[in-house]
């Protein structure tokens, strides 16, 4: 592109009967740039280049394997250079999901709730973690209970996961969240 001065220039001189091969040695410009811009009158505006994608045509395959391996544009270029035979750069595959991107983020903020009534629900589960006590490396087991309704949580550590510790565990947790005369479905 040339400043808009040069091609008033190359216009005026053009006009006033100077041909292309001695304007663009006088302005130090190609012959053939002078040329464009005399057929034209003036500025010329920039036209992109009309290519065809690699990509096109597959966008729903890349669509179902970006959500498929949770945005991980890599391992869908090496799918797509295994299954489909088109080798090309990690860029052009994540300019070509870039739209994808939003409906992976709104699929992983897309949570339903399960509701419960107070004292309905409690969910429990176990843990496991390794610990320094003494000086040595001792391995825990966390019984971890959380309140279906109001989602408050209790944790309480024991040395082993036999039924007795899960029997202790939600006797523990019960007391803690108050929940006397408790029944237990099992």
């Amino acid at each position: 592109m040339l400043e808009p001065e040069a091609i008033t220039t190359i216009v005026r001189l053009g006009q006033s009967g100077w041909g292309a091969k001695r304007i663009a040695r006088t302005l130090g410009v190609a012959r053939n740039t002078v040329r464009r811009y005399l057929n034209a009158g003036g500025p010329v505006p920039y036209k992109r280049p009309q290519r065809t994608g690699v990509l096109v045509g597959h966008e729903a395959w890349l669509r179902e394997r970006y959500l498929q391996h949770r945005g991980n544009c890599d391992v869908v270029r090496q799918q797509l250079s295994k299954e489909l035979g088109i080798d090309t750069s990690l860029r052009t595959v994540e300019r070509a999901c870039r739209g994808f991107r939003q409906e992976l983020e709104a699929s992983r903020r897309a949570t339903i709730r399960f509701e419960t009534a107070p004292g309905e629900q409690m969910q429990i589960d176990f843990g496991q973690t390794r610990v320094m006590i003494g000086g040595e490396s001792v391995r825990v087991f966390l019984f971890v209970a959380t309140l279906g309704y109001s989602r408050k949580g209790f944790a309480c550590a024991f040395r082993h996961e036999r039924q007795s510790a899960w029997f202790a565990g939600i006797e523990a947790a019960f007391a803690h969240f108050g929940g006397e005369g408790v029944r237990i479905f099992v």
